[in-house]
C-alpha cells in the first residue's frame, strides 16, 4: 500500500484531539456507573479484542464480565448482550429506546442508507416499509393467494434435480445452486409476477454473487467506523468494495423496474384496481402526509425490491443448506424426518403447501437449525435514542447495542448440551422463533423485527421437505464429516458449499 503521509499525519494530530476528547467525556461520566468490560488501548480501545468472527470473540467476555459488558471500539461505544435476561429487559422495557440503527461506511455508498428498510434509523420512511410490505407481502390473506407460485417454483427445482440425475451427476450437485434460484423465482413472481432464471442462467450467481459481497461489507468490522478520521484512507477497501457491489446490483434490479415504468407509460398507468404485484404497489405508492413520504422514487423503489431478495433468498437458502449439512451427518435424525415425510405426504406425492402445519418433526429441525446457525450471529446493531438507565448502568446516547445471538442460542444455563444438534428438544419446547422467546431470537424481536416470518414460515418448510421428501442423499466420496466452517458478514453463511449426490427414492 502506498501510503499518503499527509493523510498520516492529520490522522495522528486527529487521533490526539479525538483521545484527549474523549479523556473529558469520560470524566463528565465518571458519577455514572457503567457495565463492565475490558480495559482498552489507548484511541484503539478493544479494537483488538474483536476479530473477524466478533460473535465467537464476544462470547468469550461472558464468562467474565458477565451477561451484560461495555467496549470502546476506537471512538464507539458498544453495549453487548450475551444472555437471555438482559435481552428481555431490552425488548420488553426499552425497546423504543434501543430502536435505532447506526449507520456505517458501508451504508454511505450511493446514498444507501436513506433508501433501506433492513438498516434504516427508525424513522417515518421505515415505518411507512414495513406496513406496505406487511400489507402487501407478509399479510396471511396475501400469503395463502400466492400458495401455488411457492409450489410451482419448488416443483421447478426438484425437475431441475431430477435433469441432473438424468444426465449422471454422479458426483454431486451444489445444493445452494438449486435452491438459490428456486427462491429467486418465488420472490422473482411475488415483487415481479414472473420467474427470472434457471439453474444455467448467469444472473442469480452474479446477484448473489454481488448481494453476498455486499453483506459481507455491511457485516465486516471497518476500522473507518471506529476512528472516523481514517475514513478517507478506507484502509480495508471496504468502502471501495461496497461502491462496485452495490453499483452491480442497483443495475440489475433497476432494469426489471424501468421496464415495468415504461410498460406503465405505454399503457398509461395501471389502475390501482388492477395492479398486478409488489412492484405496482411500490409505483403506485401515495403518502397520507404526516411523517410518511409522499412518493417512493425508482431509485427507492429498486433497493427496497433488491432488499427483499437480500431477505427472502440469502437467509432461506442458508438455513435449507445448514439444515442438510446437520441431516447428513445425523443419521438417525434424517431417517426420523423421512418416516414422517413419508407417513404425513404419502411416498409417491410431492409435498404440499398444506402439509406443512402436520409436520412437527420437520419444524423442529429448522427450529434447531436456526438455533446452531443464526441468519445472524450477532442481530444488526442498535443505537441508543437517549441516555438512559439499563439494568442500573447508565447507558449514554448513540451507544451502539449489540445482542449476541450465537450466544444466547448456546447459553448452557438456558439449553441443555448446546452443541449437539438435537431437535426433539422443539418438540418437548414451547418455544419458537417468533421473537417472544429471548433465550432464541433467529429474526430479532419488538418494533425491528425481522416482518417476513410468515413468508419464510412457509417457503423454508416447503423448499427443506420437498427436498428431503424427492430425493434420498448422501455426501460425496463417502465422507461423514462436512466442514462446517462459516463465513460471515452480516449473515452467517457456509464457507465451503454443500456439495451432495441426489439420488430417487427406490419404490
Amino acid at each position: 500500500m502506498e501510503w499518503n503521509w499527509n493523510y498520516v499525519i492529520l490522522s495522528a494530530i486527529l487521533t490526539l484531539i479525538s483521545l484527549v476528547w474523549h479523556l473529558r467525556r469520560k470524566n463528565s461520566y465518571k458519577q455514572s456507573k457503567l457495565p463492565p468490560g475490558p480495559r482498552g488501548w489507548p484511541i484503539f480501545g478493544n479494537l483488538f479484542d474483536v476479530g473477524n468472527f466478533p460473535h465467537r470473540s464476544l462470547a468469550r467476555l461472558k464468562q467474565e464480565y458477565g451477561p451484560v459488558v461495555w467496549l470502546s471500539l476506537g471512538s464507539v461505544k458498544i453495549l453487548v448482550l450475551l444472555s437471555a435476561g438482559p435481552v428481555e429487559e431490552l425488548f420488553k422495557n426499552h425497546d423504543l429506546t434501543f430502536c435505532d440503527r447506526k449507520s456505517n461506511d458501508a451504508l454511505r455508498s450511493h446514498d444507501y442508507i436513506n433508501s433501506t428498510m433492513l438498516f434504516s434509523p427508525y424513522n417515518g420512511y421505515l415505518r411507512t416499509l414495513r406496513r406496505i410490505c406487511t400489507s402487501e407481502l407478509f399479510a396471511n390473506k396475501r400469503i395463502n393467494e400466492t400458495t401455488l407460485i411457492r409450489q410451482k417454483s419448488v416443483d421447478t427445482m426438484l425437475s431441475w434435480i431430477e435433469q441432473e440425475i438424468e444426465n449422471g451427476a454422479t458426483g454431486g450437485i451444489l445444493i445452494r445452486d438449486f435452491v438459490f434460484p428456486a427462491l429467486y423465482n418465488i420472490i422473482g413472481n411475488l415483487t415481479l409476477s414472473r420467474d427470472l432464471v434457471d439453474p444455467h442462467s448467469p444472473i442469480p450467481f452474479e446477484f448473489c454473487t454481488v448481494l453476498s459481497g455486499m453483506l459481507e461489507c455491511i457485516g465486516r468490522p471497518n476500522i473507518s467506523d471506529y476512528l472516523p478520521w481514517l475514513r478517507r484512507l478506507d484502509l480495508q477497501g471496504i468502502r471501495r468494495n461496497m461502491d462496485g457491489y452495490l453499483e452491480n446490483a442497483i443495475e440489475i434490479m433497476s432494469a426489471y423496474v424501468k421496464e415495468r415504468v415504461k410498460q406503465r407509460q405505454q399503457n398509461n398507468t395501471l389502475p390501482s384496481e388492477q395492479r398486478m404485484d409488489f412492484l405496482d404497489v411500490l409505483l403506485d405508492f401515495k403518502g397520507t402526509g404526516n411523517d410518511e413520504p409522499a412518493s417512493l422514487s425508482e431509485y427507492q423503489v429498486t433497493i427496497l425490491l433488491m432488499e427483499m431478495f437480500i431477505a427472502g433468498v440469502g437467509a432461506t437458502s442458508n438455513t435449507t443448506e445448514w439444515a442438510m449439512c446437520e441431516l447428513l451427518q445425523n443419521p438417525e435424525e434424517m431417517k426420523k424426518i423421512k418416516a414422517e415425510l413419508g407417513r404425513v405426504v404419502g411416498a409417491n406425492n410431492k409435498m404440499q403447501d398444506n402439509d406443512i402445519n402436520n409436520l412437527p418433526y420437520l419444524e423442529a429441525i429448522i427450529e434447531e437449525t436456526l438455533r446452531m446457525h443464526a441468519p445472524t450471529p450477532i442481530l444488526f446493531p442498535k443505537k441508543t435514542v437517549r441516555d438512559t438507565n439499563f439494568m442500573g448502568f447508565s447507558i449514554p446516547k448513540d451507544t451502539q447495542v449489540m445482542i449476541n445471538n450465537w450466544m444466547i442460542s448456546r447459553d448452557e444455563d438456558k439449553w441443555q448440551d448446546p452443541l449437539s444438534f438435537k431437535p426433539e428438544r422443539f418438540l418437548d419446547l414451547d418455544i419458537n422463533h417468533k421473537g417472544r422467546n429471548y433465550e432464541f431470537l433467529p429474526f430479532g424481536a419488538g418494533r425491528r423485527i425481522c416482518p417476513g416470518i410468515p413468508l419464510a414460515d412457509r417457503m423454508l418448510p416447503l423448499i427443506l421437505g420437498s427436498l428431503l421428501h424427492h430425493f434420498e442423499w448422501e455426501l460425496c466420496d463417502g465422507k461423514k464429516i462436512i466442514d462446517m466452517r462459516e463465513t460471515l458478514g452480516t449473515s452467517a453463511k457456509k464457507l465451503e458449499p454443500l456439495q451432495a449426490i441426489p439420488k430417487r427414492k427406490t419404490k
